[in-house]
């Protein structure tokens, strides 16, 4: 609360241009120490907007005018509202308290640590046992006579951006573990991410080598040989670099690079083109500075959606873990894949990999396992990717929101193969960027257990898995072969579409036009309400049943 200046500002406007708002509402501003609150003065509706402020991405200050001085506030789910002050002094403080809060030095100024989870102690713990890699790594049949768990990383000695928990090659001795995690960047030896129980290939992951121009690593070719051992339907693996192959050779001067086909014996090598964290970043401005045009026409639309590359890249994701599916799933072949540092296009790839394979990822428990394990558990920098405290804005970067936009995509292509809508979707994003829980913060499982997050903060996962009536897909139908067998979508470019739902969100008083999912959904709980009254009309037609025989009998006794 020291940070507020000004609590109250009476006489504000409030416009929204991007959902459909034309007429500013007047009302009153509040601030709080987590919420920035607009109240609107019409007796009848009394509207309210709630903003977190770890949810501001910016603010702006345009030119005043003669009716007031104007706040522009952005968003991290990309809405924008314009505030309207009579007074310059007004919104002087409100930019500056407003500057400082969307701004946590600190973990303990995120929402989520600024309440009381004690209060519920139970539910607390529980929200976060409902979603562990450990039963993941249960369900895929390990540990076996293939992978097993190594205690290697227990004290995050060997790596302090993975996990404890680890699954290794049987054929990879601790000396081994250690010479390839000294070889490569950030300590990111190679491990296992998926095992396809079938045909027995793997998918592992790890970070680039630290191989330079000729540099060589005896335990780290003996580790990726090990990988290979692990799979006894195959005498080779792929090597999945994700970046383009000129930035990986270009790696090279820095003293890192990628794997040598002449030292690792028995490796393929692949490059699947997807740019860096930075490049990803300038794509989505530019689509959102489309949007920020009041009356685009279609070809200033158009225009702006090739230059900003961005269906591009979601195509260079998906491709990716195209390739990686195919290997494990028709050729038997295992796959090794790393990036620079193996926390970014190394998660989309193997995940996306991991949806297209298995149908268990296609499920709400599913996905939310997936991610807690290739994404949380394997050290994704959540913290630096989404800006939750003031640091370096290079860091930041819309990494989760490609592998989401590449489900949304497969979704469109797979109508009846997942489990959850697209709200699920918009949902989940909303919540790793607004710090409303204590899964997404930090970038490590040894930072979160530093900050002792099971403590003092809640699970994402209970507050989605509690809602999960409203993210039912009612075209999913889990007997199905689309349902059942491995995807195999179509990447050619003219089947990738704009994703509508994210970038134009709606905040109109008048309720959305009904889509067909939500139609479907109307329709499905309009039949479950049908047949439940149908059950209870037929127990009682039995038991009118029952009773006339009864009294039919009594009769016939009494005769």
């Amino acid at each position: 609360m020291e940070h507020i200046r000004t609590p109250k500002v009476e006489q504000v406007r409030l416009l929204q241009r991007r959902a459909g708002q034309r007429k500013p509402l007047l009302g009153t501003l509040y601030l709080s120490a987590t919420h920035t609150i607009f109240v609107e003065n019409h007796p009848e509706t009394r509207r309210e907007t709630w903003v977190l402020h770890s949810m501001v991405s910016g603010l702006e200050r345009p030119p005043g005018g003669p009716t007031g001085s104007q706040l522009v506030l952005r968003c991290k789910d990309f809405r924008v509202f314009h505030l309207l002050f009579p007074l310059e002094r007004d919104c002087v403080e409100v930019h500056a308290s407003l500057t400082r809060l969307s701004r946590p030095e600190s973990y303990s100024e995120l929402y989520c640590l600024s309440i009381n989870p004690n209060t519920n102690q139970e539910e607390r713990e529980k929200s976060w046992s409902l979603v562990l890699p450990s039963q993941d790594y249960q369900r895929m049949g390990l540990p076996n006579n293939l992978w097993v768990a190594t205690a290697a990383n227990s004290e995050y000695k060997m790596c302090d951006s993975y996990p404890a928990q680890l699954f290794v090659s049987r054929w990879a001795s601790p000396a081994v573990l250690m010479g390839s995690s000294r070889f490569r960047s950030r300590g990111r030896l190679p491990v296992l991410s998926y095992f396809h129980q079938d045909t027995l290939a793997a998918v592992c992951r790890c970070s680039q080598p630290l191989s330079g121009f000729s540099g060589r690593s005896e335990e780290d070719e003996q580790m990726v040989t090990a990988v290979m051992k692990a799979n006894p339907g195959s005498d080779f693996i792929y090597v999945v670099d994700t970046r383009p192959r000129l930035n990986a050779m270009a790696n090279r001067a820095a003293g890192k690079g990628y794997e040598s086909e002449d030292h690792y014996g028995n490796i393929k090598l692949h490059f699947s083109g997807i740019d860096n964290i930075h490049v990803m970043r300038s794509s989505q401005q530019r689509i959102l500075d489309v949007g920020e045009q009041r009356t685009p026409s279609m070809s200033d639309f158009l225009l702006g959606l090739e230059n900003s590359g961005w269906l591009k890249h979601i195509k260079a994701v998906l491709d990716a873990g195209v390739f990686i599916a195919k290997a494990i799933a028709d050729e038997g072949v295992s796959v090794l894949v790393h990036c620079s540092d193996g926390w970014d296009r190394t998660a989309q790839a193997c995940s996306v990999a991991s949806v297209l394979l298995e149908p268990y990822y296609r499920t709400m428990k599913g996905l939310m396992v997936l991610i807690e394990k290739d994404w949380v558990s394997f050290g994704h920098k959540f913290s630096h990717r989404y800006g939750h405290l003031d640091g370096d804005p290079r860091e930041v970067s819309p990494v989760l929101d490609q592998f989401l936009e590449v489900l949304w995509q497969l979704a469109q292509q797979f109508p009846c193969a997942f489990q959850f809508n697209e709200r699920f979707l918009l949902d989940l994003r909303t919540l790793a960027y607004s710090c409303q829980d204590g899964t997404f913060l930090g970038n490590s499982e040894k930072e979160r257990r530093s900050l002792r997050l099971q403590e003092r903060s809640f699970s994402v996962w209970s507050r989605l898995w509690r809602d999960r009536e409203k993210y039912w897909n009612p075209l999913y139908r889990a007997e199905q072969s689309q349902t059942q067998g491995v995807l195999r979508p179509n990447t050619t470019p003219y089947c990738f579409k704009m994703w509508k739902g994210l970038y134009s969100p709606a905040e109109t008083p008048a309720p959305p036009a009904q889509t067909p999912v939500d139609f479907l959904s109307s329709v499905r709980e309009g039949s479950q309400q049908l047949e439940q009254q149908l059950a209870n009309q037929q127990e009682v037609a039995d038991a009118l049943r029952q009773r006339v025989r009864f009294s039919f009998w009594r009769e016939l006794s009494e005769l």
